[in-house]
């Protein structure tokens, strides 16, 4: 026998407020937060027959309430990134615009522009990298470029891994110097 019942015609009045202020808090937008809510309590009615009684009322909306906030947070970040920018650049059509998103450069249509000016920059880097002092160089080479772990060089190498950052964070402030005077 369940020990909790579900009684969907006091869940406004019983905890309405304490979804929301639980909501409210974690998204930072009063709306939302209603919106949230709402949807909450939509979902649980439609989930009902799921209720197994072994949670409260209120712990079992909290859940539902939670993943809400994950799924919002999750079509968030989903978007970002994604160009919602509506702008006429073409004169010759009747069309108001199209997505952005949709005419930009192809990243992977490299041109010989391109390449030269890559090549190029990796030839800066690399004469940049043989005016660091060796240890620094060697440090930012197998970090950064070779993407060894802290605990692989500090190993390899005989150093802490506070000494480490220390001369990463010497090496590129080194290789940034370097790079200003010689590629921008």
């Amino acid at each position: 026998m369940p020990k909790h019942q579900l009684n969907p015609n006091n869940w406004i009045s019983q905890y309405s407020d304490y979804l929301f202020n639980y909501t409210v808090t974690r998204v930072n937008d009063r709306v939302m937060a209603q919106d949230l809510v709402s949807e909450t309590f939509l979902a649980g009615l439609k989930s009902m027959a799921n209720f197994k009684g072994e949670a409260s009322e209120r712990t079992w909306l909290v859940s539902i309430l939670k993943r809400k906030i994950i799924d919002y947070y999750r079509k968030i970040n989903s978007n970002k990134g994604k160009a919602e920018v509506r702008m006429n650049y073409s004169s010759d059509s009747d069309a108001e615009g199209d997505w952005l998103e949709e005419r930009i450069a192809d990243p992977f249509d490299k041109t010989a522009e391109d390449k030269l000016e890559n090549s190029e920059l990796g030839d800066a880097i690399y004469d940049c990298l043989a005016k660091l002092p060796e240890k620094q160089a060697e440090v930012f080479k197998m970090k950064t470029i070779l993407g060894y772990d802290t605990e692989t060089i500090c190993n390899e190498l005989n150093i802490t891994a506070s000494n480490l950052w220390v001369i990463i964070h010497r090496a590129r402030t080194a290789l940034a110097d370097c790079m200003e005077k010689n590629w921008f």
